[in-house]
């Protein structure tokens, strides 16, 4: 199976996904995170206002199969919470890197280490097979 990994978005290798745009950056999960999770039935996501450094956890998505914690790509603060996903779990899914967004945040600080798409791409290939 072939999954997205748009070239404009930066990436974590625990599948979390970044696009900065300014001073301003949005944070999902990928295509393969939402495909291995299966149906998301949950979405804890923090408050805004709430600071968090490169690499720590932000919140929980749970499925029907796991529960996997979500870490933060870049240093920031959470400026806008995606409410329709916590309504609307399945947009997680049907739209990971679109509707499914999870939060925005202001740029603090560094980013962690990001991939590009096709870096992305080749550790996602090297877990599937």
């Amino acid at each position: 199976m072939s999954f997205k990994n748009p070239s404009n978005l930066q990436y974590l290798s625990s599948h979390e996904w970044i696009l900065i745009q300014g001073d301003v950056a949005t944070v999902g999960i990928t295509d393969y995170a939402q495909d291995s999770l299966g149906d998301v039935v949950y979405v804890d996501l923090p408050a805004v206002g709430t600071t968090f450094a490169a690499g720590a956890e932000f919140g929980v998505v749970e499925s029907v199969k796991a529960s996997s914690e979500l870490y933060i790509p870049a240093g920031g603060t959470v400026t806008e919470v995606n409410a329709a996903v916590s309504e609307r779990t399945e947009l997680v899914n049907t739209d990971p890197y679109g509707n499914g967004w999870l939060i925005k945040i202001r740029l603090v600080g560094s980013t962690g280490t990001l991939l590009d798409a096709t870096a992305y791409a080749a550790l996602v290939d090297s877990i599937k097979h």
